[in-house]
């Protein structure tokens, strides 16, 4: 069993006084159900009802008062009720627009009840006339396995500590950077590393990462509202993982003749599913953090180990020596990106980069995070400080001095001067440690 960092979320969720049915949300195989069974082993009473399951489904159906689907539930699931400690995990929920109306009645009439509702394809009820009580539940979302959960998982608990304490020794620095490197390769998906956790064979997660990308494409159904958006949809998982990381344009993309419209819709469809994100660029320093949609965007995947397979470049990671150089510096980029997000559980979260396309002058930093209301623009790059120009064009327009460029050297922060003249302190921070981004700029502001 990896140990994630969200059941750390769903403890704080459990104790809360004005606690609400929790909605946790996820792309396919992110490891929901498993995170949820995990999480009920604090409870006396644990009920699983899983929607798939025609006698579960019944339940819902009948129309019944919630004071009878309240007692069905125990009685199908052959469970007594206790006083308190009672978890009832909902599985599956899109397939019943009745269970997700009967969540508010739990926030209201059954409040000491613990409630987590989950599906996989939960984002796409927001096309079909199906919505969550607005109000009465809580959101929380799953991403695939961060860097700390992966060494968790080979159980290298050394190198957990050495990071957790930001004091790398120079022996230690290598062989941390390589077992990130090997993360970059292989990615998040809890199945892929659980694999390799046990076996440490790369050529078995091959057949993983296939029957993982078919379950995608088995779902396009599920996704498309007719038979066009099907094919653009189709033709998205099937070209789109070789422009990982790369500004797209919808019209004509992939090399087909479809239009913008058409492709734009199917991208959003896809970015519900959480499978994908389109990472819009900013054109300020400053809050607030307003994305410029006219602008294109950058494809960022549910996964790097998937985009890896699904591209064909496997190959180049394992036999390259540096991480920022590999495929052009799309995948460092795109781990990077997957990083950031991996420990953030706010469903509403979008990543953003920071552009500049005036007349002989473009600019482009890979990321940008709000930190205590202040844009923190974030460069994974690798050579000298002279090389950063995006970096030094952005903080001679901020408002701050302080600058992160993630690259695979050894930790640490340097004085350096903008070629304006502006000095600021630029944090040069190696792959492993993104994690403890928040706790570093803590130490530095």
């Amino acid at each position: 069993m990896i140990k994630r960092h969200i059941i750390n979320e769903l403890n704080k969720w459990s104790v809360k006084k004005n606690r609400k049915p929790l909605v946790l949300r996820g792309a396919r195989q992110v490891g929901k159900t498993t995170i949820v069974n995990e999480f009920s082993k604090k409870y006396k009473s644990y009920i699983y009802l899983n929607l798939e399951n025609r006698e579960h489904l019944k339940i819902f159906e009948n129309k019944n008062s919630f004071s009878e689907v309240f007692e069905a539930i125990f009685y199908v699931s052959n469970k007594e009720k206790v006083e308190e400690s009672i978890l009832i995990f909902i599985d599956e929920i899109q397939y019943s627009p009745d269970a997700i109306r009967y969540l508010r009645y739990f926030y209201e009439e059954k409040p000491e009840i613990h409630v987590i509702a989950v599906g996989s394809l939960l984002e796409t009820l927001l096309n079909r006339n199906i919505s969550f009580p607005v109000g009465r539940v809580e959101y929380m979302a799953l991403r695939p396995c961060s860097f700390m959960e992966y060494l968790n998982a080979i159980k290298d608990t050394a190198s957990i500590e050495l990071i957790e304490s930001l004091k790398i020794p120079a022996y230690a620095h290598d062989k941390i950077l390589n077992h990130f490197k090997r993360y970059m390769l292989i990615g998040g998906m809890p199945e892929v590393i659980a694999n390799y956790a046990e076996n440490r064979d790369l050529v078995q997660l091959n057949s993983i990462y296939q029957t993982l990308l078919t379950g995608f494409n088995d779902d396009v159904e599920k996704y498309s509202s007719n038979n066009s958006m099907l094919q653009y949809i189709r033709h998205i998982l099937r070209t789109g993982f070789a422009y990982a990381g790369q500004r797209i344009k919808f019209e004509n993309f992939g090399g087909s003749s479809y239009r913008s419209r058409e492709m734009a819709e199917a991208f959003r469809t896809l970015e519900k599913t959480m499978l994908l994100e389109l990472v819009y660029p900013i054109t300020n320093t400053t809050l607030p953090i307003s994305p410029n949609f006219k602008k294109s965007p950058k494809l960022q995947w549910l996964d790097l180990g998937l985009v890896n397979y699904a591209a064909g470049v496997q190959h180049e990671i394992f036999n390259s020596d540096e991480i920022s150089t590999i495929w052009k510096g799309i995948s460092s980029e795109q781990i990077i990106g997957q990083e950031i997000l991996a420990y953030n559980t706010n469903v509403l979260y979008k990543r953003n980069f920071w552009t500049r396309e005036e007349k002989n002058s473009v600019a482009e930093i890979d990321y940008i995070i709000n930190f205590n209301g202040l844009i923190i623009p974030i460069e994974v790059k690798s050579g000298d400080t002279g090389r950063l120009r995006s970096l030094h064009l952005f903080m001679d327009a901020a408002p701050h001095n302080v600058a992160v460029r993630v690259y695979s050297d050894k930790f640490s922060i340097d004085t350096v001067k903008t070629l304006g003249g502006k000095e600021f302190k630029l944090i040069n921070l190696p792959f492993y440690l993104i994690s403890q981004l928040e706790r570093i700029l803590q130490s530095v502001f």
